[in-house]
């Protein structure tokens, strides 16, 4: 209808005010959602999210479920002489042990499952006897004979342990109440625990490093 025709009415005074009142909240939310995307936009420039790994627990323990991943503590040599041999254990300054890294949890299946997989890695004779005769010094001996003792991959081929590492090698005496044959009793053991998916290769490789015997005692008791 023309504003100018007869019987045209012009808005009250409220309603344009009421019209207002609603423009103005609206304009008011409009501005306070922007606002605080802006802040949430802002917030997240200047403090980004770090995700940060979870500590993955070392556990010991052999019936420890095949889904837990601990950590292998392992270390390099801190010493390499004045070695000394405890109830037929390695001195853990100068044997803490090592690994293969060519062996994973993911692969166990294809390498150290397979059998004769340790033909494929074992260092030569050469190489593991002439490092038994320099270790043999190194642990101070009084028996020097390299016949008396075998040149033991500490965590074993068979679970991953590293071929050549000098950090994983060392003359184990033959004379011990425990010694390398026995020890190749627990090595058996633990391969067959990680093969059927009993525990997981990091903790059979943890056991061994840590405390064989402990592992002998258990099984044999």
């Amino acid at each position: 209808m023309d504003n100018n025709q007869p019987g045209y009415r012009y808005p009250s005074i409220e309603m344009r005010k009421s019209s207002d009142r609603r423009i103005l909240y609206v304009i008011g939310v409009l501005i306070l959602i922007t606002l605080v995307i802006f802040l949430v936009s802002k917030n997240k420039q200047t403090n980004p999210q770090v995700t940060q790994p979870t500590p993955t627990p070392i556990s010991n323990q052999q019936g420890a479920s095949p889904s837990a991943t601990p950590s292998l503590t392992i270390g390099k040599r801190i010493k390499t002489t004045g070695c000394i041999s405890t109830n037929g254990l390695p001195d853990k300054a100068c044997t803490p042990g090592d690994i293969d890294p060519k062996v994973t949890q993911d692969n166990i299946q294809s390498t150290i499952c397979v059998s004769g997989y340790t033909k494929t890695v074992r260092p030569s004779v050469t190489y593991t006897n002439n490092l038994k005769i320099q270790q043999i010094q190194e642990y101070g001996y009084s028996d020097t004979n390299p016949k008396d003792y075998e040149e033991d991959h500490l965590i074993s081929l068979e679970l991953g342990g590293s071929p050549t590492s000098e950090a994983n090698l060392w003359p184990e005496p033959y004379n011990a109440n425990l010694n390398a044959r026995e020890k190749d009793k627990v090595e058996n053991y633990l391969r067959s625990q990680v093969c059927t998916g009993k525990i997981i290769l990091q903790q059979a490789q943890l056991q061994i490093a840590n405390n064989w015997e402990e592992v002998y005692q258990k099984i044999t008791h």
